[in-house]
């Protein structure tokens, strides 16, 4: 990492964590049976102590409640996570008491529902989902954007929805960047960024381009995007560990975003090497934490 680099904090603001229960999730396909094991602490801190990382966010796979609560249990033996996004079905019409419940968990801060994998490309915009929305806002949680970047014309419209929520896209919305793809993606994405309630993560994207070909000069099109649609006061850094080790090592991913922030004003950088994810998930305390 270059040492010219603010490093008071370093969040990784998305990495995942699991335990491998045979067949494993739906989309742990034959393509990515390397990841059929246990994916635990110690290795987190294997990848992140080198890069300087002082605290992540570690999102659900699983799609389950039981995973939220053992992410959340992890998270609360861990100084290093300070928080964790979640899952719940948000269409259940008892969704309410489990939030409430979910919500008095440790170091929960957001819940995630991957739009991505909704056969319905209108899914977002159900009135059951969206009843389910409404209702974390006054439980303090945020919810995690799972797109394709097919599904940004309806996310604009769900967003809409939620004037007052907080949203965190993950993965830029997942571009066509194999492709050579940008100019649709581009449209709809700064039309989102308008929303002031909308972060963005600078996570999952080399995964999103060739892994064996890229380069930082291939998918730079797509960080100057995000960064002058967003702003980096609502960007933040995220690895997608595990996965991102599909096209690149984890140091590697890490040298590549200081790289591209590197003409950045130290705050500017700040803000999208902490201070983004802080105020988006409400880490202040957690961070705090690391001054001491």
């Amino acid at each position: 990492m270059d040492s010219s680099l603010p490093q008071e904090h370093f969040i990784d603001a998305h990495h995942h964590l699991w335990r491998y229960r045979h067949p494993g999730p739906a989309w742990m396909t034959d393509e990515l049976s390397q990841f059929r094991r246990d994916i635990g602490l110690d290795e987190l801190h294997e990848v992140t102590t080198p890069s300087g990382i002082t605290g992540t966010v570690v999102v659900e796979v699983e799609r389950t409640s039981e995973e939220t609560r053992w992410l959340a249990s992890t998270a609360g033996s861990d100084d290093l996570i300070l928080g964790v996004v979640g899952w719940v079905d948000l269409t259940d019409p008892s969704v309410f008491a489990e939030m409430e419940q979910l919500a008095e968990l440790p170091k929960l801060r957001g819940v995630r529902h991957p739009i991505h994998d909704e056969p319905d490309p209108n899914f977002i915009l159900r009135d059951d989902f969206n009843r389910g929305i409404a209702a974390l806002h006054g439980l303090g949680l945020t919810y995690d954007l799972l797109i394709f970047e097919d599904h940004l014309p309806q996310t604009v419209k769900f967003v809409d929805l939620h004037p007052d929520q907080i949203f965190i896209l993950d993965h830029i919305a997942k571009p066509r960047i194999r492709d050579g793809s940008i100019n649709g993606w581009l449209r709809s994405l700064i039309e989102l960024a308008r929303r002031p309630n909308v972060y963005c993560k600078l996570s999952g994207i080399v995964t999103e381009a060739n892994w064996d070909l890229w380069t930082p000069q291939i998918i730079a099109p797509y960080i100057d995007t995000v960064l002058e649609a967003f702003g980096p006061r609502r960007v933040m850094f995220g690895s997608d560990w595990p996965i991102v080790t599909l096209a690149s090592t984890y140091g590697r991913w890490v040298s590549t975003v200081s790289a591209a922030i590197a003409p950045l004003s130290a705050s500017e950088q700040e803000a999208i090497l902490w201070r983004s994810a802080t105020e988006a998930y409400g880490l202040r305390h957690s961070v705090a934490h690391h001054q001491e």
